[in-house]
């Protein structure tokens, strides 16, 4: 048993991925990102979906076609295989958790 909220590191200087859950394709993390963004050209571009929940603060992620979307508490989103993708931006005050499931599609 666990608390998604438990331990919420403020104000790191890195962001902090812990690995909740994982097997058989699929891996289940909470991210804390107080402030953080990608580098500047930076951007992920992953071999498989990934479903994220933003469950306190705030974020904007950007995507390489152009568009970006902002996420409030208890937003979320498929993001497909190979759809590159960066965080603009998230929240410091309070930190951005996410909970973000990695699966093979």
């Amino acid at each position: 048993m666990g608390n998604l909220f438990a331990a919420v590191p403020p104000g790191r200087a890195e962001e902090e991925i812990l690995p909740l859950a994982a097997g058989d394709g699929v891996r289940i993390e909470r991210i804390v990102s107080c402030g953080h963004a990608s580098a500047p050209g930076f951007w992920y571009d992953q071999d498989g979906p990934e479903w994220v929940a933003l469950l306190q603060g705030g974020a904007t992620l950007e995507f390489a076609y152009g568009w970006s979307v902002q996420l409030r508490p208890g937003d979320y989103l498929t993001i497909a295989a190979h759809v590159r993708h960066r965080v603009a931006w998230t929240s410091a005050d309070p930190p951005a958790v996410w909970l973000a499931v990695h699966y093979q599609g």
